[in-house]
């Protein structure tokens, strides 16, 4: 299937590492210009080295820092042709709390980084979204949305939020923006790789702990999900070639969703 991406121009937030630095190396094979963005210089250096295109940039913004995500679009519209054809918000982390043990700043803390981390780089990269004539927005959110956790009771509640804005986005920027969401199961990330590196039985190898966590968490297909996974789901529903789909969700879980 041909997606339509040679010489468009995509921005992508998180995009130094896991499923962000995956979608940026599908989005390059495609014929994409891509754009990548994270807030740790090192990460995004060893992004640069390791994808090796000459239509990549790489630059260094925190995405809750309105003044950065600004001068971000301003440079990638001076790298770019003005216009954006594809946005996929990426950033942001689960954090582990129950309803007794999250303090009102931890509240603050999640709901500014799940929110913000759409609404600023939306605001600022939506006037040249609006000059692309197949503009669209990917926000990468997870299945705690619909199908919350009593261990994540703060961002299960922020994240529902987020799908609650992005549908809302979807009808207020339609026809001219088709904006859409991912739903994320467990996909193996930094996060997951650091518990492993932090759990007791040091004897453990890292499939077979992996492994028990798939099994412990009723995963279907049996193991967690591999950043490029979520990434092919992202790259076409962000491209022309999915032109009649705005306002969808999909889910990327491995089969452990339990809702209908």
């Amino acid at each position: 299937m041909e997606l339509g991406y040679a010489n468009r121009v995509a921005v992508v937030t998180g995009g130094s590492s896991g499923i962000g630095l995956a979608t940026a190396r599908l989005l390059l094979a495609e014929g994409a210009r891509v754009a990548i963005c994270g807030r740790d210089q090192a990460r995004l250096d060893a992004a640069r080295k390791e994808l090796g295109s000459d239509r990549l940039l790489a630059l260094r913004c925190d995405v809750l820092d309105a003044t950065e995500v600004a001068g971000f679009a301003h440079a990638v519209a001076e790298w770019g042709s003005g216009a954006l054809d594809l946005l996929v918000n990426n950033a942001g982390q689960g954090r582990v709390s129950t309803f007794a043990d999250t303090t009102d700043q931890d509240w603050k803390d999640e709901l500014d980084l799940k929110f913000f981390s759409q609404v600023l780089p939306i605001r600022a990269f939506k006037p040249m979204l609006d000059k692309s004539d197949a503009a669209a927005i990917v926000g990468v959110n997870s299945l705690l949305a619909y199908q919350p956790e009593r261990h994540m009771v703060c961002t299960s509640a922020a994240r529902a939020g987020v799908q609650s804005l992005l549908k809302s986005l979807a009808t207020e920027f339609a026809p001219r923006i088709r904006v859409n969401s991912i739903l994320l199961g467990l996909v193996d990330s930094g996060q997951w790789q650091r518990r492993f590196e932090a759990r007791a039985d040091k004897a453990e190898t890292r499939d077979a702990w992996f492994g028990r966590l798939a099994q412990d968490k009723g995963i279907p297909l049996g193991r967690l999900g591999q950043p490029e996974e979520p990434a092919r789901a992202i790259v076409f529903l962000g491209s022309p070639a999915a032109s009649y789909i705005t306002g969808a969700s999909l889910e990327i879980s491995g089969g452990v969703s339990r809702h209908i």
